[in-house]
């Protein structure tokens, strides 16, 4: 895996980490940002790459600070040599 797909990955956790502490479903994440939950679970499992838009409009959902989606380990020296 790359940089990018980990990230992806690693903040589609946290979405579902964040939703399941909430107890919402996905239909709730869809009626609350307007994107469908197929394309909800496209984000929670990696698959969709998050916009800044995206990231807030889940972030207003989920009741939380944008930087709660980050909260997780990430070995940012393991991709030093990649381009």
């Amino acid at each position: 895996m790359d940089f990018q797909e980990d990230l992806r990955i690693l903040i589609g956790k946290r979405i579902v980490e964040i939703r399941m502490r909430n107890n919402q479903t996905q239909q709730d994440l869809e009626f609350l940002t307007g994107i469908d939950s197929a394309e909800v679970s496209k984000y929670e499992k990696g698959k969709r790459n998050l916009t800044l838009k995206t990231m807030i409009k889940f972030a207003v959902a989920l009741q939380v600070h944008p930087k709660e989606l980050f909260d997780f380990d990430f070995d940012i020296n393991r991709y030093k040599n990649e381009e």
